[in-house]
């Protein structure tokens, strides 16, 4: 199955955040409605067109939320040209690495 689009509505926290997300696995259309982070409640809908799919898709996405399309990672990952000049590759285990004169000093355990 692949992800072809990914919404947000832009709200942090277990309680407010929601996604929507929207598959497709050879001419099936999958769409996800997901409350609560990675952690949280989904429902799922399955379509035989990408219309209808899509058609589910804008009525998630009608309301006063402030939606916002997230871009799927590459199946390979993200190389160095699929980021802006001057921006490192995060490190391994997806943190980027202070770079010498920045300014800021890693904050110490209990601070």
């Amino acid at each position: 199955m692949e992800q072809r689009k990914h919404w947000w509505n832009g709200n942090w926290g277990r309680l407010a955040r929601r996604d929507v997300f929207l598959r497709a696995d050879a001419d099936r259309w999958h769409v996800e409605q997901r409350s609560g982070g990675a952690e949280g409640v989904s429902q799922f809908y399955e379509f035989g067109s990408e219309d209808a799919a899509y058609d589910l898709v804008r009525g998630l996405l009608a309301g006063t939320d402030a939606w916002r399309e997230l871009s799927p990672r590459p199946p390979g990952g993200w190389s160095a040209t699929d980021l802006p000049m001057g921006h490192p590759l995060p490190a391994e285990g997806g943190h980027r690495p202070l770079s010498s004169g920045s300014g800021r000093r890693p904050r110490s355990p209990g601070v």
